[in-house]
């Protein structure tokens, strides 16, 4: 912890003598010394350096013999450019009252900072890195101060800081490059990263804020290799490993993203493995073919990562040899792969089978299963619909049983009007 605040201290004592020095009128050195710096269009003011405050000097443009500024000046061992330009720069002189020489100054001109570019990735679950660029060319030179602390958390009081928030150094590795990393990171927490770009005229600060589950973007896979499947004219065989920097296999899986297309085709077709291989059954025999791949954490969490280096493979084209055993005979068989778009005829066996071939179609069985079913159906609905006619229509008693006899009069002759009763 103490080396942390160390390094916090400095970081920030070094913001703070760069702002001092692009406020002093004499700015002190930053960078090689017997340097200067200004901003075109401004005022500025150089000092000669080895001579005591107050003390009269002469100023002279290296090399030449035209006084820029008298010691009658009243300025002492300073000279005014009222407003800087690109042809003032170059190195000045300032000579003492004795013609002895006080010393020498180089003038560079530049710009104040900008708010840096500031973009962060995790390769795994553990540790995540930010990169950063200048949003606007200074032409002085620069340095970049790097911070980051754990986001505060929401609590019933407001906003509570927790003891291990930080801040902390992001170290620069290797030192001076645009790049830091976070080790050690948590993967449900919020960071806010701290980028100062520091110059001699100012200082700039960006500041973002991450959580590790959506900068997760994994490296590409690895060792991708392309096969042939022998006597397979239209599979290749891919087969590849995970990233290095992802070092929690077990617990932290990945999931695939396959491409491949043949040479000539500028139409990329995609498949997502289940595993560490794929077999591409679909491609154009004869014609070599690239391969890439790339990754994603298998919830999601993330981006995919960039595509892998190509890789490159042609279907075999050789046959398939099968040995097939007849009595104490070992026989060679050629074979052809079939075609996706046309089904092979069943080829005849070597081998003595106790099952008759059946050369049917399967779907004419299927067709012919399925006419049995509906007519057995409308069968059975005709003879349904039989019996409830005639249950419908068949007499029902009333007064008695009635007479047997299919001739039997519905009304008995003794009740007909006009028939005298016997």
């Amino acid at each position: 912890m103490s080396s942390s605040c160390s390094g916090l201290s400095r970081v920030l004592v070094a913001v703070a003598a760069a702002l001092v020095s692009a406020s002093s009128p004499c700015p002190q050195a930053w960078g090689p010394p017997g340097v200067q710096y200004g901003q075109p269009g401004r005022a500025l003011t150089l000092c000669c350096p080895g001579v005591t405050v107050g003390t009269p000097v002469s100023w002279f443009r290296d090399g030449e013999t035209r006084l820029l500024q008298g010691p009658a000046s009243g300025l002492g061992p300073e000279l005014v450019l009222a407003r800087a330009e690109s042809t003032d720069e170059g190195t000045y002189t300032c000579r003492t009252l004795d013609g002895a020489l006080g010393g020498m100054v180089t003038l560079r001109l530049g710009y104040p900072p900008a708010r840096p570019v500031v973009s962060c990735r995790a390769a795994d679950y553990e540790n995540f890195s930010c990169t950063w660029s200048p949003s606007q060319v200074s032409g002085l030179p620069t340095r970049y101060l790097t911070s980051y602390r754990k986001k505060t958390v929401p609590g019933a009081d407001g906003q509570r800081m927790s003891p291990s928030s930080g801040p902390w150094p992001c170290l620069q590795e290797p030192p001076g490059a645009a790049r830091c990393i976070v080790h050690g990171a948590e993967f449900w927490s919020q960071y806010r990263i701290n980028v100062t770009e520091v110059n001699p005229l100012g200082a700039s600060t960006r500041l973002l804020d991450v959580s590790l589950q959506s900068i997760l973007r994994p490296d590409p896979p690895q060792g991708l290799r392309v096969e042939s499947v022998p006597g397979y004219p239209r599979r290749l065989r891919a087969n590849w490993m995970y990233p290095a920097s992802w070092p929690r296999q077990p617990h932290f899986l990945l999931k695939f993203r396959l491409q491949y297309r043949p040479a000539q085709h500028p139409a990329w077709s995609t498949v997502e493995p289940a595993g560490l291989e794929e077999v591409i059954t679909d491609a154009v025999a004869g014609l070599p073919h690239v391969v890439r791949v790339s990754a994603r954490d298998f919830l999601d969490a993330g981006t995919w990562s960039s595509w892998s280096p190509e890789a490159w493979g042609t279907p075999s084209t050789e046959p398939l040899l099968k040995e097939i055993s007849v009595g104490d005979q070992q026989h060679t068989q050629t074979e052809e792969e079939p075609q996706a778009d046309s089904p092979a005829p069943p080829r005849p066996s070597l081998l003595p089978d106790p099952q008759p071939l059946d050369h049917r179609d399967p779907l004419e069985q299927v067709a012919v299963l399925a006419s049995l079913g509906i007519f057995s159906f409308l069968g059975l609905v005709a003879g349904a619909l039989a019996l409830g006619l005639w249950l419908r229509l068949r007499p029902v008693e009333k007064d008695g049983p009635q007479k047997s006899g299919l001739l039997a009069p519905m009304i008995s002759v003794d009740k007909l009007p006009g028939v005298p009763n016997l």
